[in-house]
């Protein structure tokens, strides 16, 4: 790549200057070389500059720094100083507001992170920070620049000491395009929300050839650190896409969801579906008898706008359903346990799943409408053993120290200390109400009707006679649809067909609630 800025200018003039400039933007925009281009297209993926122009609004971009360069010495890098210097940096709107970008290029170095690089990416979270605006990474990069040794590690400090200060500031979301590995990993960890892109992206702490030196097991990228490896089993990414181009308009549409920072309510829209609309099609939906499953996902779209909703994790702890959408043109943050998936009992991944979706919901002032069918906390050894209670804990925790409004619906079986984690009256929701199927209770009828009546049943002559009646006795008399409503612990029985014009007339009451936790530095949650 030929330097412009050491050419001897054409003019001595202002206009000789101007152009001198506009030629150095050109090869800026242009990049490193056709060829690095074509490679970068050649392994399905975008450069850093294309992906720009998806994310954002078009002409919108501003470019920081784009004719930084690093200051390294030795190891080839004196000849080799590049435009960016790897990254790119800027602002830009996102349906006409602001959000600022940083994008790896990886045709410079492999996307590698050096001091001039990091001091970059820098400068672009603080004026993140400071503006009161989201930050999107779009991360492909192939980790510290070995060539400039500890400064580079110290660049990705850095980085995270500013991930950690703007954790419930403003929404961070990374976006993986590529490969990241070892420390770089953890700055995605810290931030709010992590998509993928199939076969492109890989995320490991160590890749593929430790992993066989340490342990002897083989694996390749995508099988240790791949999207759909980390979407369905270690959780650590929310989205899972096969191509650039639909995880990035899904990035412009979580967006469109979140407020600009934590000082703001999510944006809200007009809405074409009534606010009064009856759904007759829940009578159907939901089976009374509370052993049979059902998607709850069909429940959830037949009460939000327009049958639309983003799950969040919908690929991990699947027992649990996390998403954002609207009703009546107003954000809501969605929790709500699945029968379809172990008969949408609790369990640690769940658990944690919850309590970090729940806790973006507070730290974003976005309310939180929690749906429970809950037969209690999965039982077994790996559970216990696994810190079932530390983890039913965090979630515990998240309900209780959310300010946001909050409004908990009973559709069937709430059973146990579940029922009381999923955001019950006791633990601090501002209304809870129930369908006429809903069964509140320590435990299933068949089990406490079992403990209580033991001793009855043995000493009977026909004890599956005597269970029978013990259950129906016990089950009409503490588990009758209106026993926890009598006790002011349900705020109101109601038609399943009204659920949606009641839960947004509950959340135009509450959108002016203001709720303050006692003074302190901060919680020590359970880990």
């Amino acid at each position: 790549m030929t330097d412009l800025s050491q050419t001897p200018l054409a003019a001595s003039d202002a206009r000789g200057r101007v152009a001198e400039l506009h030629a150095i933007r050109e090869q800026v925009r242009r990049g490193p070389s056709e060829r690095a281009t074509e490679a970068q297209h050649a392994k399905g993926k975008l450069t850093a500059r294309e992906r720009i122009e998806l994310l954002l609004d078009e002409g919108s971009f501003q470019e920081v720094e784009p004719l930084r360069r690093h200051r390294a010495t030795g190891f080839g890098l004196e000849d080799r100083k590049p435009y960016t210097d790897g990254v790119i940096t800027g602002w830009g709107t996102v349906e006409g507001r602001t959000v600022f970008v940083y994008a790896h290029d990886f045709r410079i170095f492999g996307g590698a992170l050096g001091e001039a690089h990091a001091a970059k990416i820098h400068k672009i979270m603080d004026m993140a920070i400071a503006a009161g605006a989201p930050l999107v990474s779009l991360n492909d990069g192939a980790g510290a620049r070995i060539q400039e040794g500890v400064v580079a590690l110290a660049g990705y400090g850095g980085i995270f000491q500013r991930n950690t200060k703007a954790s419930g500031v403003i929404p961070q979301i990374s976006v993986m395009l590529g490969p990241c590995a070892g420390g770089a990993a953890y700055s995605p960890a810290l931030t709010d929300f992590v998509f993928m892109v199939r076969d492109t992206s890989q995320m490991f702490i160590t890749g593929p050839d430790v992993v066989k030196a340490v342990t002897g097991a083989q694996v390749s990228q995508n099988g240790l650190g791949g999207a759909d490896v980390h979407a369905s089993t270690s959780g650590v990414a929310h989205f899972a896409y096969d191509d650039e181009t639909t995880c990035l308009e899904e990035v412009r549409y979580l967006l469109s969801l979140l407020p600009s920072n934590n000082r703001e309510n999510p944006p809200r829209t007009e809405c074409a579906d009534p606010a009064d609309r009856r759904g007759e099609v829940l009578y159907d939906l939901v089976p009374a008898d509370g052993n049979r499953p059902y998607d709850m996902r069909a429940v959830i779209e037949e009460i939000v706008d327009d049958g639309e909703m983003l799950e969040v994790h919908e690929r991990w702890a699947t027992n649990i359903i996390c998403a954002l959408a609207r009703m009546d043109g107003q954000v809501v943050g969605i929790v709500a346990n699945q029968p379809q998936q172990l008969a949408g009992v609790l369990d640690i991944h769940a658990s944690e799943k919850a309590a970090r979706f729940v806790q973006m919901c507070d730290a974003f002032n976005i309310p939180i409408l929690t749906l429970l069918d809950v037969p209690g906390f999965l039982p077994g050894v790996d559970q216990e053993h696994g810190g079932i209670i530390r983890h039913g804990a965090k979630l515990l925790y998240a309900y209780c120290n959310a300010t946001v409004p909050r409004i908990s619906l009973v559709l069937r079986k709430a059973y146990g200390g579940a029922y009381i984690v999923m955001d019950s009256q006791s633990i601090g929701a501002d209304l809870t109400y129930a369908w006429p199927t809903n069964e509140i209770a320590v435990m299933g009828a068949e089990g406490a009707a079992g403990v209580i009546f033991r001793r009855r049943i043995a000493a009977s002559d026909d004890p599956e006679a005597t269970r029978t009646e013990l259950v129906k006795e016990y089950r009409s008399e503490l588990m009758h649809p209106y026993y926890a409503a009598e006790r002011g612990l349900v705020d109101d029985v109601i038609d399943p067909a009204e659920t949606r014009s009641v839960l947004i007339g509950a959340l135009a009451m509450l959108r002016t609630k203001h709720a303050d936790l006692p003074a302190r530095k901060h919680g020590n949650p359970p880990q």
